[in-house]
């Protein structure tokens, strides 16, 4: 069985005299010792590197699972067609076994035999190269991994991330700056002319009429025609010369206007800053660009750490990027999570209104995070943008189609409310004469109840439970006998009005 060994030094193929069935105890034992070594495993080829660069190159692709131009001549000269049909070659890499397998037609062998075989075939290999001294190849290991590291980091893919995640963060940075040194500027000379920061509300334009007039006495001869227009210079001469300010000495106003040179140049260096961010997320995500704009972009790769690490994420993650601390205390307080993080900024969800935000911003999601997959790893660069443009249109016309069902349904609940339910009148009966008999016993009854109600009830306080306290003394008060000369009295009445007025129908009949 025939090993292939890579190393700082070279290749090496070795002949293992034992079986490839070997167990590990039987393996450990023939290397257990140097001269074992040298026993069990019989240089057969070795091939020298020629410089740092070869070195570097068959470093990277092996780690590629590629065949170097190097290692391919290695192999050509190594393994002849006897060796071929006989012999079985041991590679410490699956996929790099598969390739050798593939081009030269050898069976390969990758277990964990093989990986005990380079256990020993490592621990001894200077002795049983026997060209190289220890030093020598611990400088080679040394200097192997210096370059590769170097190479790496020079054609790193995440090189170009790493200058859009500084981009951001430095314009995060000024933009705090800006907003310091603005409000101290205003506020600083703002005790010489206070009226000024409400007629010139741009913090740039504020700036450069400070440092063009220094002071307000030299209002009416500055120039101020590339910065503001005819009516705002009009009312800044005005109001310079009603201004209600203190003055200031020359010293000051030197010192204000070298804070204003360092406003304007901050503000240069942003816009400068602003049209770099802009150029390289053009050219690392141009899908991405059109859907959320160039900041927005930016801080999602920036939070992510690369574009390659924002593309393994899923769309539910990409919505809710950068609400880390509100979705974690929503779970913690088991109250509803945040629809939306970084994304909030972008146009799409802005221009939609409160109720449709947390829709949009999961539709915005699935289709981001399908951009950003096709940036990060499509095998064809699709520097258009056409799959982003696409989406921008689609979310477009989704964003109108929710804004327009909510307004209809604004329409219909008041429509709904302005509606009033018309009931239709009941027809008056006719007065029916035969209805008009008098009951002496409910008559007598309504009597009574009219009695008791006007025996019963108190004079009205002002609290509730002193009338119920006198309605109940009140009742008791009231005795058997009482009740019953009432009802006597009552019906006594009752009949003798019953009988006078029958009898004066009766008179008047008979008449």
């Amino acid at each position: 069985m025939l090993i292939l060994v890579e190393n700082a030094a070279g290749f090496a193929l070795f002949r293992y005299i034992g079986s490839d069935t070997d167990f590990p105890q039987t393996i450990a034992a023939n290397f257990g010792s140097t001269e074992k070594a040298k026993r069990a495993a019989k240089l057969q080829l070795f091939h020298k590197f020629a410089g740092m660069d070869e070195a570097v190159e068959a470093c990277s692709a092996i780690a590629e699972s590629r065949i170097s131009s190097s290692l391919d001549d290695f192999l050509k000269e190594a393994l002849t067609e006897s060796i071929k049909k006989s012999e079985k070659l041991a590679v410490a890499e699956p996929k790099l076994g598969n390739a050798i397998s593939e081009r030269y037609g050898i069976q390969v062998l990758v277990d964990d035999r093989t990986l005990n075989l380079y256990r020993g075939i490592r621990e001894h290999l200077p002795d049983l190269l026997g060209t190289l001294a220890v030093k020598e190849l611990s400088d080679m290991k040394l200097g192997l991994s210096h370059s590769t590291s170097r190479h790496n980091i020079q054609f790193s893919p995440d090189k170009v991330d790493t200058m859009v995640i500084h981009a951001v963060a430095l314009i995060d940075d000024l933009d705090k700056e800006l907003n310091s040194y603005t409000m101290r500027c205003k506020e600083w000379y703002g005790y010489h002319f206070p009226e000024m920061k409400d007629i010139v509300t741009d913090s740039l334009q504020f700036a450069k009429v400070v440092k063009a007039m220094s002071t307000r006495a030299s209002v009416r001869t500055a120039d101020f025609s590339d910065i503001l227009d005819e009516e705002t210079i009009t009312r800044l001469r005005d109001a310079a010369d009603t201004s209600m300010g203190s003055d200031i000495t020359m010293e000051d106003a030197l010192n204000i206007e070298y804070a204003c040179e360092q406003i304007i140049a901050l503000t240069n260096y942003r816009t400068e800053l602003q049209q770099y961010l802009s150029a390289r997320m053009a050219a690392i995500a141009p899908n991405v660009t059109p859907l959320v704009g160039d900041l927005v972009g930016a801080r999602l790769i920036s939070h992510a750490g690369s574009l390659m690490s924002l593309a393994k994420y899923p769309s539910s993650t990409v919505q809710i990027l950068g609400a880390e601390k509100a979705l974690f205390r929503a779970l913690k307080t088991k109250r509803e999570t945040p629809k939306y993080g970084i994304i909030y900024h972008a146009s799409l969800v802005g221009q939609a209104s409160a109720k449709n935000k947390g829709k949009v911003a999961r539709t915005l999601a699935s289709k981001l995070a399908l951009s950003i997959r096709v940036d990060a790893i499509a095998e064809e660069k699709d520097e258009t943008g056409e799959l982003g443009k696409a989406s921008r249109a689609y979310l477009e016309k989704r964003v109108g189609q929710l804004e327009a069902r909510l307004t209809n349904t604004k329409t219909k609940d008041k429509t709904k409310k302005k509606e009033v339910k018309s009931t239709k009148p009941k027809d008056a009966g006719s007065y029916n004469i035969s209805g008009d008999v008098v009951n002496v016993q409910a008559s007598s009854s309504r009597v009574i109840e009219k009695d008791e109600m006007q025996v019963e009830s108190p004079i009205k306080s002002s609290s509730e439970e002193t009338s119920t306290k006198k309605r109940k003394q009140l009742g008791e008060a009231e005795t058997k006998s009482s009740k019953k000369a009432r009802l006597t009295k009552s019906i006594k009445s009752n009949l003798l009005d019953k009988i006078r007025r029958q009898a004066e129908r009766l008179l008047r009949m008979a008449e």
